[in-house]
């Protein structure tokens, strides 16, 4: 069933270590620079770095390629924490990740960040969702001419 509208609510926020926690589930997913504190066992959120869809999110992240980069991204003292969103319908997780991608344009993503594939998409999200619009609205954006040359494997 494909959707326009899409109400996202976020559970997390699981610290690198602690990802075996996550549920097994699809949905879409945030990846943060986070700072903790383990006297309060609390989280403080500094920037949000990859946002991504998966049908399992606990194998994506636990084997995700872009590990390393992330890491990369990390200062002194900070961390990587996760938080999602259950998405079951392919398609659907596709479009919210692509419109949460165009929208908040994470240091970490390349694909969508310069253009949105779909047509009218309209995201609410909710629970922990920090760092992120809680609604907003996206329209088609065509794939910048470069990107399309590139793709098609020309050099202008």
């Amino acid at each position: 069933m494909f959707s326009n509208n899409f109400n996202l609510t976020f559970s997390g926020y699981w610290l690198d270590v602690n990802t075996n926690a996550m549920p097994d589930t699809s949905g879409v997913y945030c990846v943060y620079a986070c700072a903790y504190n383990s006297l309060a066992n609390q989280v403080s959120l500094i920037r949000l770095l990859y946002i991504g869809e998966a049908d399992s999110v606990l194998k994506r992240i636990q084997g995700h390629e872009k590990w390393n980069a992330w890491k990369q991204q990390l200062l002194l003292g900070e961390r990587l924490c996760f938080s999602m969103a259950g998405v079951s319908y392919p398609a659907n997780r596709t479009r919210a990740e692509a419109a949460l991608i165009f929208r908040h344009k994470p240091t970490c993503n390349t694909e969508y960040v310069s253009h949105f594939p779909f047509q009218h998409t309209v995201i609410s999200t909710s629970g922990t969702n920090a760092l992120l619009d809680t609604q907003f609205t996206v329209s088609e954006q065509p794939q910048p001419l470069t990107s399309l040359l590139r793709a098609l494997g020309r050099t202008y």
